[in-house]
C-alpha cells in the first residue's frame, strides 16, 4: 500500500473538519488530493449528488460525530460490520468510510478519463446503511505498533532467506527515497491525530512498501514454483498486519476521543 487510500483523507480530514480543526474549504481540498473532483451520492435528504462540504455538513446533522476507515480484502472484513450490501460494495472498492454515531457508510467509486498522459480521475461517494457494531480486527495503536515491528523483522529475514529482490539494502533505498518523496508537500494524517497514530501510519507504509517491492520488483533467487508459493505465504500476514495498521492509525482519532483522552 504505497499511496493514501482515498477513504483515508476522507475520515482524517472530515474528523479535523467536524474538531474544528480546519476550514470546510481546506478539508475538501485535501480530500480531493490530485483528483478532478469529488461528489456525494444518496445522502439522505438529497435528490442529487452534492458536494463534499455540504456533504459533510449534512452527515454531521444526521448524527455522525466522527468517520472511521476500512480497508476490507478477500476473506478479511478489516473495518466492517456489516450489512452484506455494504460490505460488498467496500470489499471490491478495496475501502469504505463508516460513520460513528450515524448509520451511514461512503464507498469510493474512481471513474477515469482524458487522453493518455493526462488522465484525471472523479470520484462519486456512494452512501449506503450499515450496522452499528464493533468494526471488525481492528487494532489498538499500540497492538499495531508491536506488531507492524514484528512484521518487518520477520519479512525481511525471510525473505533475505528466499534472495528476493525487495529485502536488503536495495529495498532500504527504494523505500528512503519512497519517503523522501511522500514528504515532500503532504501532511501525515491530518491536525489533531495523536503523534503515535503518525508514527504508526509511517511504519505501515514502509512494510507496505516491502511487501509491494518484493511482489513487484523482480524474483532473486525465488525462480521455482515452491520458492514463489513460500514468498507469497511469507507475504501475506505482513501485508495483513500493515493493512491493519493502516487501519488504527486513522481511525485513532475517534477511538481516543470515544475514550475520554480527547
Amino acid at each position: 500500500m504505497l499511496s493514501e487510500p482515498r477513504s483515508g483523507r476522507l475520515a482524517a480530514w472530515g474528523n479535523a473538519l467536524w474538531a474544528g480543526l480546519v476550514s470546510p474549504d481546506d478539508a475538501a481540498l485535501a480530500i480531493v488530493g490530485e483528483d478532478t473532483v469529488h461528489r456525494v451520492e444518496g445522502l439522505p435528504g438529497e435528490s442529487a449528488p452534492v458536494g463534499l462540504t455540504l456533504a459533510l455538513g449534512r452527515l454531521r446533522a444526521l448524527g455522525a460525530t466522527g468517520l472511521r476507515l476500512a480497508l476490507p480484502a478477500p476473506g478479511h472484513p478489516l473495518g466492517l460490520s456489516g450489512p452484506p450490501e455494504f460490505n460488498a460494495r467496500a470489499l471490491e472498492a478495496g475501502e469504505a468510510v463508516v460513520c460513528h454515531g450515524a448509520a451511514l457508510g461512503l464507498v469510493p467509486e474512481v471513474y477515469e478519463a482524458g487522453p493518455e498522459g493526462d488522465v484525471h480521475a472523479e470520484v462519486v461517494w456512494r452512501v449506503l446503511p450499515v450496522r452499528e457494531a464493533p468494526p471488525a480486527d481492528v487494532p489498538s495503536l499500540g497492538e499495531a505498533e508491536r506488531e507492524l515491528a514484528e512484521a518487518l523483522r520477520e519479512a525481511t529475514e525471510v525473505l533475505s532467506r528466499l534472495n528476493v529482490a525487495g529485502s536488503g539494502p536495495v529495498a532500504e533505498a527504494a523505500i528512503d527515497a519512497y519517503r523522501a518523496r511522500a514528504e515532500r508537500g503532504r501532511e501525515v494524517l491530518a491536525p489533531g491525530y495523536p503523534p503515535r497514530a503518525v508514527r504508526v501510519l509511517e511504519l505501515a507504509q514502509r512494510v507496505g512498501l516491502l511487501v509491494s517491492l518484493a511482489s513487484d520488483h523482480g524474483h532473486g533467487g525465488a525462480v521455482s514454483a515452491s520458492e514463489m508459493a513460500a514468498r507469497g505465504a511469507a507475504l501475506r500476514p505482513v501485508e495483513r498486519t500493515a493493512r491493519r495498521a493502516h487501519v488504527a492509525a486513522y481511525n485513532a482519532f475517534v477511538e481516543e476521543r470515544e475514550r475520554g483522552t480527547r
